[in-house]
């Protein structure tokens, strides 16, 4: 049965709209993942040696930070770690078991990168640790429970994509213990290190990482099981519909239906809304820069690294997807006489007043002074000249389409990565970055900020020919996108 699956898996991969791009993109991934494997692999062998120099017991350091490896892990794996779908309902009406479906898509996850990446590490470090005359049993025992405890990782990943709530509780937590260490309030690694010494030197106590994750997969086993009938887990939500009129925005023409369009989309939509929710957070972002906690980004470079996050949250988070909001209706929005230029300029108009907002909530960063407010301020100015546009550009080749209805994983859809997007999106923080690094560097800060000012004046002075290119772009790529937006898996 799990041929079968392996086959139709491997034909939806080559019959895809977007295949020659994923298969560029794999061979990309491909050569990191050899990187970072050798890096895990110098880590794996050198960390026994390199904290021995140091004058501190190896496995007792390894183990106090664990706790820190293990909750990175988990965020690298929410940030990027894609969850492994299938297109089930036709498999609902042939003759394939339900839980057969439910154990070959979560068993994908178990070949993921992300888990046995950690190989490179652990046993390496496990071999060294047993030819420097540790118990050979007792390492064994501990290496075990590490491989349990990246599994368990896995599949509360797939749990905390799928549960809003969870991930709000799991992120709460997470601010939390991470002010009260930073502080010097609450030091978890002291708890943390007890358990797992006690991986090591009590020879039962790995049984409770094992236990964790037959628990988990359990738990996550129910959960998609549960939900696979085409009248509740896989069905739309029929609520009560709710007219506006949104009649102000009449003045504006055809742009004032498009402007109209979105916000009824940003306001009614699981996905959208959480759009909302990460540019607030981005608000926020420019506190580990400016609040000189962080030693690290203590320096001006950094800081309009910052004002490009802080007053360009909403166009990052919501300009990237531009077509892929509108993909339910798309193919039929494009046999409509309508101005690609003028879809494409309320897309715009709605960053640039999202970038507005954003800037002036963010006075409050007036506390660290002017120049701090200042650095944000231009950072808006970049964002609405330049990465307005690049981001629009983007769009172009991100040919995703976007469930509306469901949040779709807390940090999006990672298959909207492309190699062309990540090109594009390189000036958006890169450019600026440098063009304050020379202004400082020849003159001094306030030179370095009137650069990046200057580029993001220049870009919207530019903007009818910049509108114009990305225009031609987005016909050319009209019908792959279309196609692309017609396939279901």
């Amino acid at each position: 049965m799990f041929k079968k699956f392996i086959y139709l898996e491997w034909k939806a991969f080559t019959r895809s709209a977007s295949f020659k791009t994923n298969l560029g993109l794999k061979i990309f991934m491909l050569f990191l993942a050899i990187y970072f494997a050798l890096v895990f692999l110098a880590l794996g062998i050198g960390a026994f040696y390199i904290i021995k120099k140091m004058n501190l017991e190896p496995l007792v350091t390894v183990n106090k930070f664990l706790i820190y490896y293990f909750l990175f892990d988990l965020i690298i794996r929410l940030l990027l770690q894609k969850i492994p779908v299938m297109n089930i309902c036709p498999l609902l009406v042939l003759p394939f078991k339900k839980p057969t479906i439910v154990h070959f898509s979560l068993g994908k996850t178990v070949l993921s990168f992300f888990n046995y990446a950690h190989a490179f590490f652990f046993l390496p470090f496990s071999i060294v640790l047993i030819i420097e005359g540790y118990d050979v049993l007792s390492v064994l025992l501990w290496h075990l429970a590490m491989i349990s405890l990246i599994y368990t990782n896995n599949f509360l990943n797939i749990v905390l994509n799928n549960k809003d709530n969870l991930f709000a509780i799991f992120i709460g937590i997470l601010l939390v213990l991470g002010g009260c260490q930073y502080y010097h309030i609450f030091d978890i690694t002291t708890y943390t290190a007890i358990f797992f010494e006690g991986l090591f030197h009590t020879k039962w106590l790995f049984l409770l990482p094992i236990l964790a994750l037959i628990g988990l997969y359990y738990v996550t086993f129910k959960y998609f099981k549960n939900n696979m009938y085409l009248d509740s887990g896989l069905s739309n939500k029929q609520q009560i519909a709710k007219t506006e009129d949104l009649i102000w925005l009449n003045q504006f023409g055809t742009l004032g239906t498009f402007l109209k369009n979105d916000i009824k989309l940003i306001k009614r939509n699981k996905r959208s809304k959480t759009t909302i929710g990460l540019s607030v957070m981005f608000l926020f972002y420019g506190l580990l820069f400016f609040s000189n906690g962080i030693e690290a980004y203590n320096n001006p470079v950094m800081h309009i690294f910052a004002g490009i996050f802080v007053s360009g949250g909403f166009l990052i988070t919501f300009g990237q997807f531009v077509p892929s909001w509108d993909s339910a209706y798309y193919p039929l929005m494009m046999t409509q006489n309508i101005s690609y230029k003028g879809y494409l300029s309320s897309k715009w108009w709605l960053m640039v007043i999202g970038t507005v907002i954003s800037t002036i909530i963010a006075s409050f960063y007036l506390y660290f002074g002017w120049q701090v407010y200042l650095t944000i301020v231009v950072g808006a100015i970049y964002n609405i000249g330049i990465n307005s546009h690049l981001v629009l550009l983007g769009g172009a080749y991100t040919k995703t389409p976007i469930d509306l209805s469901s949040g779709k994983g807390a940090f999006g859809d990672k298959k909207a990565f492309n190699v062309k997007t990540m090109l594009i999106s390189l000036p958006q923080l890169g450019l600026p970055v440098l063009l304050y690094w020379l202004g400082s560097h020849l003159a001094n800060a306030n030179v370095g900020l009137v650069l990046v000012a200057i580029t993001g004046a220049i870009g919207f002075a530019f903007r009818n020919p910049v509108f114009s290119l990305i225009e031609k772009i987005y016909k050319t790529e009209k019908y792959k996108t279309i196609a692309a937006y017609k396939q279901k898996s």
